[in-house]
This record gives structure tokens, C-alpha cells and sequence, in this order.
């Protein structure tokens, strides 16, 4: 997710920044009591309680709807800009929902219009709402945010015995148990179902445990099973029975079919080079169920929020208990340290990314973004009882977050003090060219080392996490096989430089050309061969067997 309020510490921070600090000590101020410290008169008088929050709500009913009125001119903007094929938008305030729209089409050059009841990927909005699913169990006394992760499902493990034995829920749940980023996320582009990969990330290495924050996918995957583990059912079928059934989302699901089998449903889309928009893929999520895979329509979204937004409760019912919600909205970890004196740390609860913004009230949100043709975004303001949420079955360029931000900033200043689209979207420009390949594999030297014989790098390489990769030669031409005995996936293999040679990475992770590099024993056959793309934490190196 893209800290909205922390980037607005940078190069677009307004005056106000130090607004929070000044309602601090005039709330200070207003409470203090005219008598020397020490006194026997002060240690009779009874304490005055500190107010809960000093900054009351800023935002009048016309400020909000002053800014749901400029929403339809933001999105017709953005679409107009970035040619995204499909978006829908809706705000929530004070428990109404006071705008529900959907622009464009479910899918690019073909009839059928986006409206609140289409079906969208949400990515890892995916992980909010199972967060609330956990803290429904949480509130029912099957789990607790302490409690540990093997004591509700035996089979989990990371690679330390000590962090297996006491992570927690909650450590799982907020990105803190040393797991890092991509750890899993390569083999479910492979094609490994969630068994396959929860029972191989004790192989990948950890941070320390509790005092280091890394968003991972499988990390928050092995919380969330846990607590379902604790529930005797299935994470699918819980997510059902503790929330999607008693909060009325009914096109809500954890299950991928059930999204594909939605003839309202919006199509994902990746951006071609010449700007134009094609629905390529099919991304499934189940590995990574709770933390990428649910879908829903922007009306069940809408519902979610209200959730929120009412402490647990929806339409005058309980269906979490306040008091096992509210640890989900409250900062669990730094996220993001202030990278200046004057600047603003980020934090992550369970599930949601907490910030704070130049009134001091609490931002409370989380991003979704699938590369392969999906972008979504939540968040809400509790002080302010208002939420907002923007999906779009475009790939991740900053429209979501634009659209967001663009409504809170009318909404507090009476128009747009940034364009916010283009400012976002240059955010993930720079993140999209961070991903770049260390090696660019597409500039073969202009006198390559010959290759061996190709026969002399056939045979079938072990490795202990990715499995067997096998290496064939047939017609002069080198191919590699990895990843499921099922359905695996087949590599070409293009000579680059002597023993090294250029595949196409796939998956929601490929960023282009990657190396498999082999190393020949004496025998000048292949004993290795290490695959750069999936060596980022160590594990890429398969030895022949």
C-alpha cells in the first residue's frame, strides 16, 4: 500500500503539518490543573481524565458532500488519463452510503458496464477482511490475537524453533515475524498450492523476529489458517460463516471459481507498452487465500466498511465484538519510520495500514494490487465516520490511491491542492522501475562464449524448496520444466554467454529475462545451476541428482 499521508510529508507536505501538535497543547492547556505541584491540596483533588482524542471531527456534511459530488470528474479524469478500462467508487458516511457508481467496462473493447454489483479481485484489500474474519473468532474465544500460531495448527513452522513456538496471530497478522516479502510468493506463481507452500517456508530465512517489518503474503496466509485450523473448518468456510453470510456480502468469496463463475465480473487488465489495455491473464489467488484472494462487488465492499466504521456491528447487529475489532485498527508495527524529524512514521495493524494525518486523526486503509490486471484501495476515518472505496480491473498505476486521495483532499480543502493521479501514478513508476532485473538479459554480449554441447547440460537438478527442475535438449534447442509434477511450467532456455542462459520469468513476479547459470564438473557436464530469479533469498541453486 502507498502511504498517502506519509508521502504528503515529501515534497508535497503543507503547512499544517504541525497542526496535530498545536491541538495537543491547547488540549493541554484547557486541562491543567493551578496548583503547585507536591501540595496536599493537589493530592486531594481527584484527576481530571485526558481527553480521548484532542481533534474533534473537522468535516461538515457539506464538506463531504462537496466532495462526493467531484468524485464522477476525478474518475472521469483518471480514465482519461490513464485509459483504465473499468472503476467503481463508493463512499460511506456516517453509516449511508452516500455514492455507489461504476465507470467504464468489465472488460476492455467489449460491451458490459461496470456497476456496484460487479465482482472484482481485490488483492490484498483481501487482508482487512480477513482480519476481521479472525477477530470475530478472536471475539467468540476461538483464537486470540496472542495466542500462538502452532497451538491452534501444528503444522506451521518457520525456520528459527523459536519464532515456530511463538509467533503469534497477531505477529503474523502485522507483517512481524521476520518472514520476509517474497518469501512463497515464486512458488505460487509456479503453480504450488497453499499446502506446498506453508510446508516449505521454514526453508526461507528470517529478520528478527518482533522488531522488523516485511509485507508477506504466505506470513500473513500462515496467521490466518491458523486461526481457521482453531475454528475446525477451512479458511474458505469460515470467512463464509463468520462474516460474509452475517454482514449480507453476498458476492463475497475466498474461493477463486466462485469469482470466475460471476458473469458480473470485471476482467483484470495489464497495460501494453502503446498505452492500451488487454485482459491477458487469469490470476488465481487461492495459495495465498486470506491475504490475496477474496472478491467481492463494490455494494458487499461498501458493507465491509460500514462494518468498520460501526465498531463490528452492521444494520443495528453485532457481528464482531468491538473490543476484538478495535486491535486490527491501531498501530501494531512501524511500517514506515518518519524519514525526517518534522515527518510522520506509518504503522500496520492486523490487516490494515494505520497513519495519521495533519490533523492528527487516524487514517485507516490498505491497497490491493495484482501486476497481472488489478487495482483496489479502502479506507476510512473514524473520527470523521467516512469511508471510501475505489476498485479497478486495471494493474497497479496509482489510480485507486489517486482517486482516494483526491476525495479526502476536496473534501478537507474544498478542491484538489495536488494532482494526485499524476503524483501517485509517478510513484509507481519509480517503484515499477525498482523491480528491474540486476542483469539485463536482453543485451547478449556482441562475442558470446560458445555454450557446451547442449547433452552436456540435460539431466534433472535437485532442490529441496522448488523441487525438481529438469533440463532437456531436443533439436538443438535447451528447455527447462519446474514447479508441480502436476502441471509444471516449461522454460525456453536461450543461450546468453558461455554457460549462462536467458529464460522468461512468469507469474504475478516476472519482470522479463532471468539467468540460469550452470557450472560443469570435470566431466564437463553440468553439476549445477542456478536460477538468478529465484535466488533471491538463497534458494536457487539446483545441484544434478
Amino acid at each position: 500500500m502507498i502511504d498517502l499521508a506519509a508521502l504528503r510529508d515529501g515534497p508535497v507536505s503543507r503547512p499544517r503539518r504541525l497542526a496535530i501538535l498545536t491541538a495537543i497543547a491547547v488540549a493541554s492547556a484547557a486541562f491543567a490543573l493551578p496548583v503547585t505541584p507536591g501540595s496536599a491540596e493537589d493530592a486531594a483533588k481527584p484527576l481530571l481524565k485526558a481527553p480521548v482524542s484532542p481533534v474533534p471531527p473537522l468535516l461538515t456534511e457539506a464538506d463531504v458532500t462537496r466532495a462526493a459530488a467531484a468524485l464522477d470528474g476525478t474518475v472521469a479524469d483518471a480514465m482519461k488519463r490513464t485509459g483504465v478500462p473499468g472503476i467503481a467508487v463508493g463512499v460511506v458516511h456516517k453509516d449511508e452510503v452516500i455514492y455507489a457508481k461504476g465507470f467504464g467496462v468489465r472488460e476492455a473493447g467489449k460491451p458490459g458496464a461496470i456497476d456496484p454489483d460487479t465482482v472484482f479481485l481485490l488483492a490484498s484489500v483481501s487482508k482487512p477482511i480477513a482480519a476481521t474474519v479472525v477477530a470475530k473468532l478472536v471475539g467468540d474465544g476461538t483464537v486470540g490475537w496472542t495466542g500462538t500460531a502452532k497451538s491452534y495448527n501444528p503444522a506451521f513452522a518457520l525456520k528459527d524453533p523459536y519464532v515456530t513456538e511463538n509467533a503469534t496471530i497477531g505477529d503474523l497478522l502485522s507483517h512481524r515475524s521476520g518472514l520476509r516479502t517474497s518469501s512463497g510468493d515464486l512458488l505460487e506463481d509456479l503453480g504450488f498450492d497453499r499446502d506446498y507452500i506453508l510446508s516449505h517456508i521454514d526453508q526461507q530465512p528470517l529478520d528478527p523476529f518482533r522488531s522488523t517489518y516485511h509485507y508477506s503474503n504466505f506470513g500473513y496466509t500462515a496467521g490466518a489458517i491458523a486461526a481457521a485450523a482453531a475454528s475446525g473448518k477451512g479458511w474458505e468456510e469460515i470467512a463464509e460463516d463468520a462474516l460474509f453470510k452475517p454482514a449480507g456480502m453476498t458476492s463475497a468469496s475466498y474461493r477463486h471459481a466462485d469469482y470466475l463463475a460471476n458473469p458480473d465480473r470485471a476482467r483484470i487488465h495489464v497495460r501494453r507498452k502503446d498505452g492500451t489495455w488487454a485482459a491477458k491473464f487469469d490470476r488465481n489467488p487461492d495459495a495465498e487465500a486470506p491475504a490475496g484472494g477474496a472478491s467481492a462487488s463494490l455494494n458487499d465492499v461498501l458493507r465491509f466498511l460500514r462494518l468498520q466504521l460501526g465498531d463490528g456491528t452492521l444494520d443495528g447487529k453485532e457481528i464482531v465484538k468491538a473490543g476484538a475489532l478495535a486491535p486490527s485498527h491501531v498501530p501494531q508495527t512501524i511500517s514506515a519510520p518518519a524519514r525526517s524529524p518534522e515527518g510522520r512514521a506509518g504503522f500496520y495493524g492486523y490487516g490494515w495500514n494505520v497513519t495519521y494525518d495533519d490533523e492528527g486523526r487516524a487514517r485507516i486503509g490498505h491497497s490491493g494490487a495484482f501486476e497481472l490486471g488489478t487495482a483496489t484501495y479502502v479506507a476510512f476515518m473514524p473520527g470523521e465516520d467516512l469511508g471510501i472505496a475505489v476498485l479497478t480491473n486495471g494493474q497497479p498505476i496509482g489510480v485507486p490511491e489517486g482517486i482516494a486521495a483526491a476525495f479526502f483532499d476536496v473534501a478537507q480543502n474544498g478542491k484538489q491542492t495536488v494532482d494526485w493521479i499524476g503524483f501517485v501514478g509517478g510513484i509507481f513508476e519509480q517503484m515499477a522501475a525498482a523491480e528491474a532485473p540486476e542483469v539485463d538479459y536482453t543485451q547478449r554480449p556482441a562475442a558470446p562464449n560458445p555454450a557446451r554441447a547442449l547433452e552436456s547440460y540435460a539431466g534433472t537438478y535437485g532442490n529441496s524448496y522448488y523441487g525438481p527442475l529438469t533440463v532437456t535438449a531436443t533439436e538443438g534447442a535447451l528447455s527447462m520444466t519446474l514447479g508441480p509434477e502436476a502441471a509444471p511450467a516449461e522454460f525456453a532456455l536461450t543461450h546468453f554467454d558461455g554457460d549462462t542462459f536467458s529464460f522468461e520469468t512468469i507469474g504475478e513476479n516476472a519482470n522479463g529475462l532471468a539467468g540460469a547459470i550452470f557450472a560443469s564438473g570435470d566431466d564437463g557436464k553440468a553439476q549445477k545451476v542456478v536460477l538468478d530469479f529465484y535466488d533471491r533469498t538463497g534458494l536457487g541453486t539446483f545441484v544434478r541428482e
